[in-house]
């Protein structure tokens, strides 16, 4: 039992931080990024992904040695419509993220760089797209949870 409920912990403790950097990332991207910015995103992006990782990895641990076993989660269509979810938002963030790294690039050899306005607002409105996206998941989670979905 204990162990279930500290599974459960670190996976909604991921999921918060998950969050966290994801907005940060959003209100960063808010304004025009100078060479200083830039970095700053690059390092949140970084631990946006370390959080992603942990967030799929203790939700896999949940999977695997939780309470409810494997069979409750993947029989239930809430499971598979939450995992489509996560990896949507996954994918909406590879191109922010590729972005982030040529801008890193280029800043590194310009010290006066700023990111070009048109791609700073693309950054931003796929962000928050993932963030929208990302915000169903605690919907499925909980008819997950509840056993809605099952035939």
């Amino acid at each position: 039992m204990i162990t279930d409920a500290l599974l459960a912990y670190f996976h909604f403790s991921a999921i918060f931080i998950l969050f966290a950097f994801l907005t940060a990332e959003a209100m960063v991207l808010r304004n025009p990024l100078d060479a200083t910015a830039v970095r700053l995103i690059a390092r949140i992006d970084i631990w946006y992904f370390a959080a992603a990782f942990l967030t799929l990895a203790s939700g896999v641990a949940r999977l695997v040695w939780g309470a409810k076993g494997a069979g409750f989660y993947t029989a239930n269509p809430m499971f598979h419509a939450k995992v489509l979810i996560f990896v949507a938002v996954a994918s909406l963030s590879v191109p922010p993220t590729m972005q982030y790294l040529r801008w890193a690039r280029q800043a590194k050899m310009d010290a006066a760089f700023v990111a070009p306005e048109p791609e700073r607002a693309r950054a931003r409105r796929l962000v928050m797209i993932e963030l929208h996206v990302a915000s169903l998941l605690p919907l499925f989670a909980v008819l997950m949870a509840r056993g809605i979905g099952f035939n």
